[in-house]
């Protein structure tokens, strides 16, 4: 047998040469995550991710109990927040449930169209945009650039919403961290109204076929749930209902600075809970960690969440 040289053996065991360079940065880029409800796709869409200290911004809550909530999660008091949206594709239409922050809000969000492409899909093909509610983080994106980001899309909000939102004098109610959205709110929403395709939900209602909207105010005074349903499967999407997963599943008395009726927000996200752990079905929400996903269990006073196991 010849004698391997130490030339020879670079070209044919290439792995043990040693190669270095810089790291790759931190973090990752999930984009979208597809799953099915009976005949139903959805695909989580990413719109980015921001920190945010909850330590501020939970109520009904201790500090000793929310720390050692956060801590049995190996989690801090700052935490970076994923910001979810949702597209359903029914086989015959084409329905997205919010749009993220939109370009420009911060460097960490707004990628909610790259995403979306990389789905497969573009912002052309979406045949209805529904809200769960009008916070800048779920309206930001239906607008680029002073044109609706959407321009084949009809948008569904909650009509107590638009009310609110829509109404310049609320906003000396409202508390400083709120006030900019009532500037904000109305010019996301024109190029749609101009065109006639705003539609204010005054009750429950169908979408579309296989998509529902639910009423569950509380968070604003216009929040809406959406219901997917096909094959007996459902998936209930449930906008701002919880906001931060390692804290409010296991204490959903805990509540949110933002709650603009905090009383309600507890009742309808206990009764919503409630619902998903005796009945099963899944749930997804805007501030869950990508892709937002799973189910309930219930356990002592609270809850388990179980994220949908991955499939590729």
């Amino acid at each position: 047998m010849k004698k391997i040289t130490l030339a020879m053996s670079a070209l044919l065991f290439p792995l043990l040469v040693s190669a270095t360079g810089p790291m790759a940065e931190s973090g990752t880029n999930p984009g979208f995550y597809r799953f099915k409800v009976g005949d139903i796709e959805v695909n989580t869409i990413s719109d980015g991710t921001f920190v945010r200290d909850v330590s501020t911004l939970l109520q009904n809550i201790t500090p000793t109990e929310l720390t050692a909530a956060l801590q049995k999660n190996f989690l801090g008091k700052e935490i970076e927040t994923s910001v979810d949206a949702f597209l359903i594709n029914t086989g015959s239409k084409i329905v997205l449930v919010d749009t993220g922050m939109g370009g420009g809000a911060m460097p960490s969000t707004g990628h909610l169209i790259e995403h979306l492409k990389a789905a497969g899909y573009t912002p052309s093909q979406v045949d209805a945009v529904v809200i769960t509610h009008m916070h800048g983080d779920h309206i930001g994106g239906l607008v680029t650039n002073g044109t609706a980001t959407f321009p084949n899309a009809t948008v569904y909000i909650d009509k107590a919403d638009l009310d609110y939102w829509l109404n310049s004098q609320n906003a000396a109610t409202a508390s400083e961290m709120l006030k900019k959205n009532f500037s904000l709110a109305p010019a996301l929403v024109e190029p749609y109204k101009k065109a006639g395709k705003l539609v204010a939900i005054a009750n429950d209602m169908e979408i579309v076929p296989g998509v529902k909207s639910r009423t569950a105010h509380g968070h604003t005074p216009g929040h809406e749930t959406y219901i997917v349903e096909s094959k007996g499967q459902k998936l209930v999407l449930l906008g701002d209902m919880i906001h931060v997963a390692s804290v409010q599943f296991e204490k959903p008395t805990a509540r949110m600075a933002f709650d603009s009726d905090m009383p309600a927000a507890e009742k309808v996200r206990i009764s919503t809970f409630s619902e998903a752990a005796k009945d099963g079905f899944l749930i997804g929400a805007a501030h869950l960690p990508f892709p937002g996903v799973g189910h309930l269990r219930a356990e002592k006073k609270g809850f388990v969440f179980v994220p949908l196991n991955y499939t590729r």
